[in-house]
């Protein structure tokens, strides 16, 4: 008798951000390995509309037998999780802290869990790449993503604990994770008057774009030796996929990435099994991340006069 074909569902965050179109990409390689039907919706950065796409899902007479979700809403989405579920479709929380999970998984008969990057463990690393590169202390401008998601404050408590003490930072908030959302933030920083007495040794953000859209507002901001100065400038991201982030360091665009793999195709993996074989995964998996280049390696560029 031939296996049952899964039919998944993965709904991610925007088609906007390279990491989000990676997630999109590692889903459909595993499920064409695994052979099972993925189908993939994008929200548009909103959280409303994630949840009527999930629900109108759920709602559908072709329900699909699970959903995984990289939630918009910090939230995680409770009340939509408890109604799959409730329907008899799997529930996996992708890159997001989900408070609801240990509940949700108590009644349930299909599984329920989470597969993220260890986003704290991001944090210590950016943490470490600023004690590598500032070795005599400093001050970082350290730009943030929305606060509607829960990766934000998990990468900032991460740095916050390994960034030596004597290293000062000033905060910055981008209204999304895109390098157009980067470069707006830093341009309205820079155009405060209080900002041209601001001493910056390095720009930190929490994902590559961000820090690209940095780069940008500082080239186009700012002028004479003010630019020439701040240009040079190590410049620092998180996700480092190939083909932007660690290209971006190879080019010399910024200076080190926090290389952070895909989650999608690893929870599929996970999802499966546990379908096919009747259990409950654990409900939590961390996916390990690394400094690109090593820590180490910056600190010798440091050593060498190169970056701060």
């Amino acid at each position: 008798m031939a296996e049952k074909t899964y039919h998944f569902v993965l709904s991610l965050i925007t088609r906007d951000n390279d990491y989000q179109l990676e997630q999109a990409a590692a889903g459909q390689q595993a499920a064409s390995r695994l052979g099972v039907d993925l189908q993939t919706l994008f929200a548009d950065n909103d959280a409303i509309k994630q949840s009527t796409q999930i629900l109108n899902v759920i709602q559908n007479s072709e329900r699909p037998d699970a959903i995984l979700v990289e939630p918009a809403s910090r939230t995680g989405f409770p009340k939509v999780a408890h109604a799959a579920v409730s329907a008899g479709t799997a529930w996996v929380v992708l890159n997001s802290e989900a408070d609801y999970l240990n509940d949700l998984r108590a009644g349930a008969k299909v599984p329920a869990f989470s597969v993220s990057a260890d986003n704290q463990q991001v944090g210590r690393i950016q943490g470490q790449q600023l004690a590598a590169l500032l070795p005599r202390g400093g001050s970082v401008l350290y730009l943030q993503g929305p606060t509607s998601s829960s990766v934000v404050a998990q990468r900032a408590t991460g740095m916050l604990e390994t960034k030596p003490t004597d290293v000062s930072i000033k905060t910055l908030k981008s209204v999304d994770w895109t390098e157009d959302g980067g470069c707006h933030a830093v341009s309205s920083w820079l155009r405060l008057s209080t900002s041209r007495n601001d001493v910056i040794n390095a720009v930190q953000a929490q994902n590559d774009f961000l820090a690209l859209g940095a780069r940008r507002a500082i080239e186009q901001e700012t002028s004479g030796q003010d630019r020439e100065n701040r240009m040079k400038l190590p410049f620092l991201g998180v996700d480092g996929l190939v083909r932007t982030g660690q290209a971006w360091v190879k080019q010399g665009s910024l200076t080190a990435t926090v290389i952070v793999p895909p989650t999608a195709g690893q929870a599929l993996e996970i999802l499966l099994q546990g379908m096919r074989a009747g259990i409950q995964p654990p409900e939590r998996t961390l996916v390990g991340c690394h400094s690109f280049p090593e820590p180490k390696v910056l600190a010798s560029k440091a050593a060498g006069g190169a970056g701060a």
